[in-house]
């Protein structure tokens, strides 16, 4: 009987096996073959940057052997606007899935690379799910609708022809997109010191249509005219602050609309060129609190 109920047993095992075997094949080549698993970005948006920097790069190879090559996968698919995006740990990088562990519960990493993509593409929320398979999904809510991107593109195409001139130079018409933002815009008290949002004023949105804007406001509506103007720029944030960088030749500057529009305390609106690109020593020389970053991922503008 046990002999029986052993080859009963092991026919049912056989049977299950021919019928899963695509599931175990997959299942194998998974596990063991992910190196050679062709992983492909897709079409790119049209907010996708080009461009390279120091901290994180594009990169058309999806299977990593490192963590930097980590950050250039995440970097390269939300720089590429993409909503889902799944590829897999090699075998051989045993370390892989910890690593994405730990940057998928890095808060401040993940925000430092959303810094160097488009407005338009950067996320509100970003999750990571992986298995022990080695498959790893990224899934991104951006911080933009598209009816929102609709509105602001008209609205800043609108005003770059009427700011920007083709015989000023690029600090001049910097200076008319700067100074039109501040003196059209309030810094949101309400939402910084009480919490209470009634603007959509961390993003781009609140500045141009609203009149109310953060630092978040002031920063990516400076970007999105950075963009039109084709100039390289990113955005550069403390532990409570963010504002913009912006390269000019050889080399990067800061640029901090929100500072350079100081709330008094009699209520009066104020115009300032303090923060108007200045290199990394004005800045620290002139504030601390809020402005010192990290420049080891700022690389760009590190101290020299």
């Amino acid at each position: 009987m046990k002999k029986i109920a052993t080859l009963g047993l092991l026919m049912i095992l056989i049977g299950l096996v021919m019928i899963r075997k695509d599931d175990i094949v997959t299942l194998f080549n998974t596990r063991f073959e992910t190196k050679n698993i062709a992983v492909s970005l897709g079409e790119a948006n049209s907010y996708y940057r080009d461009y390279n920097f120091q901290y994180v790069k594009n990169t058309e190879d999806f299977s990593p052997n490192s963590f930097q090559d980590i950050l250039n996968i995440y970097y390269t698919v939300i720089n590429a606007g993409k909503s889902s995006f799944s590829f897999y740990c090699p075998v051989e990088y045993e370390e892989c899935l910890d690593d994405i562990q730990k940057l998928a519960n890095d808060q401040t990493q993940l925000s430092d690379i959303n810094n160097f993509v488009h407005p338009f593409n950067g996320f509100a929320h970003i999750e990571t799910k992986y298995d022990t398979l080695g498959k790893v999904t990224i899934s991104i809510i951006h911080s933009y609708s598209k009816e929102q991107i609709e509105k602001i593109n008209e609205q800043v195409d609108d005003l770059y022809m009427k700011l920007v001139k083709n015989d000023a130079t690029l600090e001049d018409n910097i200076r008319s997109i700067h100074d039109y933002i501040i003196e059209h815009t309030k810094y949101d008290t309400l939402r910084s010191d009480k919490n209470i949002l009634d603007y959509h004023s961390d993003i781009a949105y609140g500045p141009l249509f609203e009149g109310y804007a953060v630092c978040g406001g002031y920063t990516d509506l400076m970007e999105l005219f950075l963009e039109k103007l084709n100039v390289r720029s990113f955005k550069v944030s403390s532990n409570d602050h963010v504002w913009n960088a912006i390269q000019m030749g050889d080399a990067w500057y800061h640029l901090d609309l929100t500072w350079d529009d100081p709330v008094a305390d009699n209520g009066k609106d104020y115009l300032e060129h303090s923060f108007f690109l200045i290199n990394t020593k004005q800045l620290l020389d002139l504030e601390k609190t809020q402005h010192t970053f990290n420049q080891d991922v700022y690389l760009e503008l590190k101290e020299k």
